[in-house]
């Protein structure tokens, strides 16, 4: 029996056309792209996040398709639809650790009782790998930002229409409104 071998950052870096992409279980696992209103969301969190670095943020912004690597028994690596890094930069390398916040925008296959346990697994992964704050940005369906943190990971904080949501304790002093996610 032959068996593959697992995947290496060096194997992410080479993923066709700079695609999208994360090594889950020793394998490269590809990302579809996202539609205008799940993209429209992860662009303006990146934004604001943008100036939150701009003011004194203590750390970088990150927009999506952007690599941090770790090293978890399943996981080598995350590529949020937007994130906060407070380790140094890797030149043109991925990042080295998982984000202190990180943001996945949910897109149209991300609905379902699969999509919520894999959204799980994943911020398990998330935490394990240090990262204190998961954004699930709902902004199809839910209409809501869930804000999960690595002090209690199973009940997240739900911001909705009208609500200023937060990525405490992993960015001090940060908000911004839900409204500027939706449609």
């Amino acid at each position: 029996m032959h068996s593959r071998a697992r995947a290496t950052v060096e194997d992410l870096y080479r993923v066709p056309d700079n695609g999208k992409a994360e090594i889950i279980d020793g394998e490269i696992v590809r990302m579809s792209p996202t539609g205008g209103i799940p993209g429209r969301a992860g662009g303006r969190i990146y934004r604001s996040l943008d100036d939150y670095e701009r003011s004194g943020g203590n750390g970088y912004a990150f927009p999506d398709n952007v690599g941090f690597v770790v090293d978890l028994p399943r996981r080598g690596s995350f590529s949020p639809d937007a994130a906060f890094h407070t380790g140094p930069l890797q030149g043109g390398k991925f990042m080295d650790g998982a984000p202190v916040f990180a943001v996945e925008v949910r897109s149209e296959g991300d609905y379902g009782a699969g999509a919520e346990r894999e959204m799980a697994e994943k911020r398990a992964d998330y935490f394990a790998a240090g990262t204190l704050v998961v954004w699930d940005a709902d902004v199809l369906r839910g209409r809501a930002v869930y804000v999960y943190r690595a002090e209690d990971p199973d009940t997240p904080a739900v911001y909705r229409s009208g609500d200023m949501a937060e990525a405490e304790p992993a960015l001090p002093g940060w908000s911004m409104p839900v409204d500027d996610l939706l449609p």
